[in-house]
């Protein structure tokens, strides 16, 4: 159903080096990276879709997070929600939750919030139980 999620940013190598730090850890590889043009892309070894990408702004103008828009990560389990979100701290993100069950979405949602280094929010969650 998706085809890429496009990440707005400010700082290709602050964001790079940010985001090479977190989605290795959920399977992800870089499809490419062209600091020339401002943008890298990550994607699950064999397949074309769906895409991860981060790039500035198409129109030229500042990278800024809206209130509300989040982009959420699949884990494929517990442990790999809270090694990415201790990642995600130590590579300049902060935290808008930590890792834990959020069982108002449902009894086997683990989940974990954080925004990058320049104020997109992301979560990565499991949906499987323990």
């Amino acid at each position: 159903m998706i085809s890429h999620v496009h990440v707005g940013i400010g700082d290709f190598a602050r964001a790079c080096r940010f985001y090479d730090a977190i989605l290795p850890l959920l399977g992800l590889e870089v499809r490419f990276k062209e600091p020339d043009r401002g943008w890298a892309g990550w994607q699950e070894p064999g397949r074309a879709r769906p895409l991860f990408l981060i790039g500035k702004p198409f129109d030229g103008g500042p990278a800024s997070p809206g209130n509300g828009p989040m982009t959420a990560l699949l884990s494929p389990d517990r442990r790999t929600v809270d090694l990415v979100h201790e990642a995600a701290l130590a590579a300049g993100g902060t935290s808008e939750g930590a890792p834990g069950l959020r069982p108002q979405y449902h009894p086997n949602y683990y989940g974990a919030y954080f925004r990058d280094p320049d104020g997109n929010k992301l979560c990565v969650c499991c949906h499987h139980p323990e």
